[in-house]
This record gives structure tokens, sequence and C-alpha cells, in this order.
């Protein structure tokens, strides 16, 4: 019988910041779902990792969300624990920290032309994070129809300027085989809409 494998030290801090993660975003589910939101930074980890990330940018792949969605304390926890590079793009994939959040087009505008301003680590991490939620609408709009963009702030109308004016920016900022997923993923988005 052969002897169980043992954990790469590689995967040893990774495994950390998912556990990390998951009690961070134990409660949360995907908008308008019951799919538990670990599902999501789980795949944008994945992604990242695909993509041809390192075990850092993985790690702020499980943790994009944790300044945004649980609060600005997380940037100084994330820092200590997973290091200043992780800290940073976590921050760079933050589009607001306060309570309320600014009006949801504003916030958006100021996201994107933001990506103009981020490190390579970050708009690789963005776009996984990006390419996931258009890749998750997609289904949805298969599955539900037009009427599932109610559950976003933007609307149908909203949504789709959004991942648009991101897949045009990671086009120009990450030109790939990433951005050319989330434009694919866009387009579909697109013919699945209800049409105006």
């Amino acid at each position: 019988m052969s002897a169980s494998p043992t954990h790469s030290p590689q995967w040893a801090t990774l495994a950390d910041a998912a556990a990390f993660a998951f009690g961070l975003h134990e409660a949360q589910r995907r908008k308008g779902t019951e799919i538990p939101y670990i599902a999501h930074l789980m795949s944008v980890a994945a992604l990242v990792l695909e993509h041809g990330g390192d075990e850092e940018q993985a790690i702020a792949g499980l943790l994009h969300d944790a300044i945004e969605d649980v609060g600005a304390e997380q940037e100084a926890v994330i820092a200590a624990r997973f290091g200043p590079r992780v800290a940073a793009i976590v921050r760079a994939c933050t589009d607001a920290d306060v309570v309320p959040k600014p009006p949801w087009r504003a916030r958006k505008e100021a996201y994107i032309a933001h990506l103009d301003t981020v490190s390579a680590d970050a708009l690789l991490v963005s776009a996984c994070d990006k390419l996931h939620n258009a890749r998750a609408i997609v289904t949805d709009l298969r599955t539900l129809g037009p009427a599932m963009f109610d559950r976003f702030n933007g609307g149908q109308d909203g949504t789709i300027w959004y991942y648009s004016a991101l897949s045009e920016a990671f086009a120009r900022l990450l030109p790939g085989p990433l951005a050319t997923e989330l434009h694919c993923a866009v387009l579909e988005m697109k013919s699945l809409a209800a049409p105006k």
C-alpha cells in the first residue's frame, strides 16, 4: 500500500487562505441565488491558476471581495497574514469600502477607469473575477431568461454596459486568452438578453 500523498508546502498558504475566506464569507450567497458565495471565490482562484497566476495571486483571488464585502479593516489583516502583495491586489480589486456604497453607475465607471492604474497582478485577478461573473450571468440567462437581470442594481442595460466596458478594458490592458474568454462571454450575454 502506497503512502498517502503529502501536501506540497507551496500550497499550504493557499489552503490557509481558503479557510480564512470561507470564514469571512460563510453566510453569503450569490446575488439572487442559494449558491454559496465561496463557490465564486474558489472559481476565481482556479481561473487565476489556470491563466498562469502564482500562489499569491490565487490567494488574492480567494480574498478579492474581503475588503468590499466584509470591511476595510480586512486589508491590514490580509497584509499581516498573507503579505503586502496579496493585500495590494485585493485593494486594487475593491470598488468600494464604505457603507453605503456610492451610486452604482459612478462606482462602476470609477472601477473601469481605475484598471488603467493597477498592477499586472491585479489585472489578472480582476479579469478572472469578471470572467466568472460573466459566465454565471450567461448560465442564469439560459436558465431563467432576461428576468434574471432584475437581481442586479444596473438592471439589464447597466449590466451589459458594465461587462462590455470591462471586456474592452481587459482586451487593451491584458490581451490574450483571458480577455478573449471574457469577450466571448459578453457576446453571449448580449445575445441572450431581451431585445431593446
